[in-house]
């Protein structure tokens, strides 16, 4: 994990991971440290910007493990009041939203719960994959 902050421009984190079991919750936790180091020198403006910064990064990471099995990457900035959230797997097959089924646990929340938060949301193919950008207001 790489994190960087203002002495080397806007702060950053960049953190590489496997895909394998521990990655959503280790991609929380530098979500989580990044975002608190953040509060210090740029407190939110919003009560619950850091939980839903943490919320975008969950369904994000895990619709990557989920359905994209492999190594992935995560990065936040930070620019004037928003902060991305990029991440980066190697499947090329954008998401799409999926029928919600309370019943048997087999998800179909995530996408829609990204597509409400994010001010703005993008997904920009590559040739090994794509890349999910969401921005949020800080």
């Amino acid at each position: 994990m790489e994190l960087l902050s203002e002495g080397l421009g806007a702060p950053h984190l960049r953190a590489d991971f496997d895909g394998r079991p521990g990655t959503i919750a280790r991609a929380r936790d530098a979500a989580d440290a990044f975002l608190t180091a953040l509060a210090g020198t740029a407190p939110p403006a919003r009560d619950r910007s850091h939980s839903d910064v943490l919320l975008v990064v969950s369904e994000l990471v895990t619709n990557a493990v989920r359905h994209a099995p492999g190594p992935l990457t995560l990065c936040l900035s930070f620019t004037a009041d928003r902060v991305q959230i990029t991440v980066r797997d190697g499947d090329p097959t954008p998401p799409r939203p999926r029928q919600a089924d309370l019943n048997s646990g087999a998800g179909g929340f995530g996408w829609a719960i990204v597509e409400r938060i994010a001010d703005r949301l993008s997904v920009h193919p590559l040739q090994d994959g794509k890349e999910i950008h969401a921005f949020l207001p800080w």
